[in-house]
C-alpha cells in the first residue's frame, strides 16, 4: 500500500486501521491480522526499552527496530500493510536539514515509505513542506503530542474554544504543506468530526472519538501487555497476566518433572 492509497479509503468510506510493530515478531502478527498500515512508533521507547516516556528515543533505534518488522512481514510487496516510521524527538525540531537527513536515513536503511511527525507550528509546517519536496512522505500529528510532555502532559488537548481553532487551523496547514494523513490524539470528539468533514486527506483518531476516518492504537495497549494503559485504549486482553499464567504453568511442570 502507498500513503495516497488512504485518500482513496477515505473516499470509499472504508476506515482505515492502523497499529504499532516493534520487531519482526509483533509485525507479522499485526500483518496477519489485517491492519491497513504498521506504524513503528517512538512509543516503542516505553513498550521495549523500559522509558518513562519517548524522549529518549534516537534514530538509529527506530532504524534498528524498523528494519526488524521488515524482516517480520512476509506478503508479497504489493499485498503489504503500509509501514510508517516516527520521528524521535530533535530528529527535526532542529532545521530542515537536519530533518531531511534523518527522515532520509530511515527511508533509505529500512521499510518505512513515509514519517511521522509531531505538531503544526510554523517551522514544522516548513520542515514537512521541504521533506515532501524531497519526496518523502509525511503523516501529521496533533493534538497530545507525546514528545511535548514536558510541556502538555498527557492530558486531554484543546478543551476551549481558542486552542480547539488553533488545532483547526494547524491541520488544515498540515494539509497545505503535504501530509497524506494526520493522526488526532486524545481531543474532543468534535474536532476530529469537523476536520473529517472539511479535510481531504484521512483522519485517524486515537482518544478522539469515532468519527474519524480511522483509528491508531499501540499493539501493546490493545494486548493489556502495557505498564500503563491510557484512558482512551482499553485492553481488550489481560495479555500480560495470561502469558505470565502460562509460563508459570510450564515452569511448574518442569519443577514437577525434577
Amino acid at each position: 500500500m502507498l500513503p495516497n492509497e488512504l485518500v482513496h479509503l477515505k473516499e470509499q468510506g472504508r476506515p482505515i486501521t492502523i497499529l504499532t510493530a516493534w520487531d519482526s515478531i509483533s509485525a507479522a502478527i499485526v500483518e496477519e491480522a489485517g491492519a491497513d498500515v504498521v506504524l513503528v512508533g517512538d512509543s516503542l521507547g516505553m513498550v521495549v526499552l523500559g522509558h518513562s516516556s519517548t524522549l529518549p528515543v534516537t534514530i538509529e533505534q527506530l532504524i534498528h527496530h524498523t528494519q526488524a518488522v521488515g524482516r517480520g512481514l512476509s506478503k508479497p510487496q504489493a499485498n503489504r500493510p503500509l509501514v510508517i516510521c516516527d520521528m524521535p524527538f530533535l530528529s527535526y525540531q532542529c532545521g530542515e536539514d537536519q530533518a531531511v537527513e534523518a527522515a532520509g536515513s530511515l527511508i533509505k536503511n529500512s521499510c518505512a515509505t513515509g514519517v511521522k511527525i509531531e505538531g503544526g507550528e510554523p517551522e514544522i509546517i516548513k520542515i514537512i513542506s521541504r521533506l515532501v519536496r524531497m519526496g518523502i512522505p509525511v503523516m501529521g500529528h496533533l493534538g497530545l503530542t507525546p514528545q511535548s510532555v514536558n510541556c502538555l502532559g498527557y492530558k486531554q488537548q484543546a478543551k476551549d474554544e481558542q486552542s480547539q481553532e488553533k488545532l483547526l487551523s494547524q491541520a488544515f496547514e498540515l494539509e497545505n504543506a503535504g501530509c497524506f494523513s494526520i493522526v488526532i490524539e486524545h481531543v474532543p470528539s468534535k474536532i476530529a468530526d469537523t476536520l473529517q468533514k472539511q479535510l481531504k486527506l484521512p483522519i485517524i483518531g486515537i482518544g478522539a472519538g469515532l468519527k474519524c476516518d480511522g483509528q491508531v492504537r499501540v499493539t501493546a495497549d490493545l494486548l493489556g501487555l502495557s505498564k500503563k494503559q491510557p484512558p482512551f485504549s482499553k485492553p481488550l486482553i489481560d495479555g500480560k497476566q495470561l502469558f505470565i499464567n502460562t509460563l508459570k504453568s510450564w515452569i511448574d511442570q518442569q519443577k514437577n518433572h525434577e
